[in-house]
Order: structure tokens, then sequence, then C-alpha cells
């Protein structure tokens, strides 16, 4: 039986939530994230606060993208953009101190460490993050949400970056034309893999 073709939408205000729950779900296992927030009984709802402010700040630019069965959630900053508004990236340490108190070093030099990686001399989409629902997993509805996204960045002629938090995904992100460009280092945990991705004319 043929796979039903998976639309995309531009996530907004009304749909901001599922966004956020998805990506909680997702991560809740993530090799870095699940070693920053190591509370594995209140990391779902720690999650769901941290991403949640991701989500909010970036529904600002019409690249949050989720598929038609709200599966799967991507989530693109477009050149010249930031994750978190001026007012997010206050709202950020907070947040994250409140939610882990004295371990909220580890979430922080994660954040630091991504941005110090992260180039600054091309205008790029940057996948800030993706994310499929557990209970949907293995069925590539975050990998088919990938691919139109990139159609439509390659049609605008523009490349892409993100940051591989599991490297379990860097095979994947290869089949779909990224490539290794460096390594983000955070202090006593888990590498990143950054890609780096040209457009397909």
């Amino acid at each position: 039986m043929d796979q039903p073709v998976l639309r995309t939408r531009v996530v907004d205000a009304t749909s901001a939530e599922r966004a956020t729950d998805i990506l909680a779900g997702a991560f809740h296992r993530d090799p870095i994230w699940s070693w920053a927030f190591p509370d594995a009984e209140r990391r779902l709802e720690q999650h769901r606060a941290l991403w949640g402010l991701f989500v909010d700040a970036a529904i600002r630019y019409p690249w949050v993208r989720m598929n038609d069965s709200s599966t799967a959630v991507a989530l693109w900053i477009p050149p010249g953009g930031s994750e978190l508004t001026e007012e997010g990236e206050e709202q950020l340490e907070a947040l994250v101190v409140s939610l882990l108190g004295e371990g909220a070093a580890r979430a922080l030099d994660a954040f630091a460490a991504f941005d110090r990686a992260h180039p600054r001399d091309v205008p790029h989409y940057y996948l800030s993050l993706l994310g499929t629902d557990p209970q949907h997993l293995g069925h590539g509805h975050g990998l088919r949400l990938l691919e139109d996204n990139l159609g439509e960045i390659d049609a605008l002629g523009m490349p892409a970056y993100l940051e591989a938090s599991n490297v379990a995904n860097v095979p994947l992100y290869t089949r779909y034309g990224f490539a290794p460009h460096g390594v983000a280092r955070i202090p006593g945990g888990p590498d990143a893999v950054t890609m780096w991705r040209d457009p397909v004319r």
C-alpha cells in the first residue's frame, strides 16, 4: 500500500501547542537533551516549557512547518532571523535555571556550544529543531517533512544548516544532501555534529 502524501502547513498560534508536544516527545531520549535534563520523570514537562519558548518565538516567521497528520514538525529560522526574540533571549536562562536549578549549566553550555559552532558568514536556513511524535516513529514522517521543506529552500537557491544532536541521524541527513561541517563540543557532554547543505539546483 502506498504511503499517503503528507503536505506541509505553517504552524501558527493555533497549532503551536501541538508542535511543542511533538518536540518534547521527540527529544525525550535525545543524547544531548536527555543528558542536559537528566530527570526522566520530569523531562517531558521540562522540554515542553523549553521548546515551547522556541516555538512561540519562531512562529513569527512562516518557517515552522508541520505535516498534515500533525505527527512531525520542523522549526526553521530564515536567513537573518534569530531563534528567539530579544525577550525570549532574556527569558531563556531564567527558564532553564527554574527548570534545572544547580544543574542548569548543562543545558546552558549546550546552547552556548551550538552558538559557537554556528557559521555566520553565509546566509542560510537553519533547522533549529526537527522531531516526530514518538508514537509515529519509523514511518518516515519527519524525513518527508524535511524533504518537502528542502524543496522549498532549494527553489530559493539557499543553503541549509543544522546540528545533529544525535549522531545516529547523521547518515539520514547525509541522504538528504547535508555534509558534516564541524562539531559542537559541550563540556562534559555528548558532541553534536554540525551539518551544511548547499542548494540543489
